[in-house]
């Protein structure tokens, strides 16, 4: 059994039940319903084979984006691309479930120490948030 993760610094954390491939599809739902669409899915597993040699779990990194308030964040402040788009990362888990990470807004967006962001970073910080109480069901 996979002990549950605390969150992390920079992620918000979540243990499912589900394997990797319905772990990936609920989580995009999760994403969708919040207004976040992906605009990039990466195969960690299949590049580090690729690239490596190397064996991982299944690791799948979406790129989670939210349209309206990426275009406010990056009229704001010029060089906020570099933190967009928001990472979601579902790894595999030996046991066949799946941990989830969401990125922390406030941790990244804090990095900007601009107070007109932080608005922006509440409204993508609470939608991380329901979709992290939706994957917990």
């Amino acid at each position: 059994m996979i002990r549950p993760m605390s969150d992390l610094p920079y992620a918000l954390v979540v243990d499912s039940p589900l394997p990797h491939a319905a772990a990936v599809a609920r989580t995009t739902e999760a994403l969708a319903a919040e207004g976040f669409g992906i605009v990039s899915t990466i195969d960690l597993q299949a590049t580090m084979k690729a690239k490596l040699g190397k064996d991982v779990e299944p690791h799948t990194i979406l790129g989670a984006c939210a349209p309206p308030i990426a275009y406010q964040a990056i009229t704001v402040e010029e060089g906020i691309g570099v933190l967009l788009p928001c990472n979601v990362v579902v790894r595999g888990r030996p046991d066949g479930g799946s941990r989830i990470f969401l990125t922390k807004v406030d941790a990244m967006l804090g990095l900007v120490g601009r107070a007109d962001i932080g608005p922006l970073a509440d409204d993508v910080g609470a939608r991380l948030e329901a979709v992290r109480q939706v994957l917990r069901g």
